[in-house]
């Protein structure tokens, strides 16, 4: 009886050890419709690969694995909201490496994150690369994408680690606010737990990371922790609504501290506009 006990415990032991060594060492592709009745028609169908904290990791040699998944899904543009570098252990060749790979397959854009600040002067040698390859790095500004005879505009804040001035956070989105702001607004920026600020700005839609589905996910529960929100993040992944906003919170690529995910695989998402 003993020994049957045992070898339930071990088979279970085993399967639970190859199950994380599979969400771990494997990147999952998120499929999310965003409906806006705000949406130009000529962007129906519009399609944005959303990458956020990458932190060096690698998934196959020269991360082919997120090569091929967004070769496969062929996207308009590609949105990257920050820490594409950790801090602890920073590789500057692997950024830029992605960088130019990641140009090849669709107009690409991307904000800062903790991770970047966290590097100082190093910071200026990565955005270099990623200027030289033909990434734009949005810093608190926007530019129109336009498509048929509509225009939508993507804007990007940097972190607030580079300000250290969350107060200012709401008028530096405000500042995007032109003539042209009854345009489509989509913003890039790195941290959810500022979901209330994007709101009160009144921007359609968020993109967002550094929670990393906060790293251990239960059942019916969601994240355990994450970043600047502590025990069960609120902002944790996925996509959340209030008033005119709704804000899409990746999972993320790779680790930082914690160097292992459990029930929380790395993800891609690929978001698809439909208007109604």
């Amino acid at each position: 009886m003993v020994n049957k006990k045992f070898r339930y415990i071990l088979i279970f032991f085993i399967l639970f050890v190859g199950y994380i060594i599979f969400e771990n060492f494997t990147v999952g592709t998120t499929n999310i419709q965003v409906l806006s009745k705000n949406l130009p028609k000529d962007f129906n169908g519009f399609k944005i690969a959303h990458i956020s904290d990458l932190h060096n990791a690698q998934f196959g040699k020269d991360n082919k694995q997120i090569f091929e998944i967004l070769e496969n899904e062929k996207p308009d543009i590609i949105a990257i909201t920050g820490d594409l570098i950790d801090a602890n252990k920073t590789n500057i060749d692997i950024a830029a490496q992605f960088a130019k790979n990641v140009i090849k397959i669709a107009p690409c854009y991307y904000v800062t994150g903790n991770h970047e600040a966290w590097i100082n002067d190093k910071y200026y040698e990565l955005e270099k690369y990623l200027i030289e390859c033909g990434v734009k790095v949005l810093h608190d500004e926007y530019v129109i994408i336009e498509k048929g005879n509509s225009k939508i505009k993507i804007a990007g804040i940097d972190d607030v680690a580079f300000f250290q001035d969350i107060y200012s956070l709401t008028e530096k989105i405000q500042a995007f606010k032109t003539d042209e702001d009854k345009i489509y607004t989509i913003l890039l920026s790195h941290r959810p737990e500022y979901f209330e600020n994007y709101v009160e700005s009144n921007v359609d839609l968020v993109l967002t990371g550094h929670a990393h589905g906060g790293q251990f996910r239960l059942p019916f529960v969601g994240g355990i922790v994450a970043p600047n929100q502590g025990f069960f993040p609120k902002y944790d992944a996925g996509i959340f609504e209030k008033g005119n906003t709704k804000m899409i919170v990746s999972r993320g690529i790779g680790n930082s501290i914690i160097p292992v995910r459990i029930n929380n695989r790395p993800e891609i998402i690929m978001i698809k506009f439909e208007n109604y």
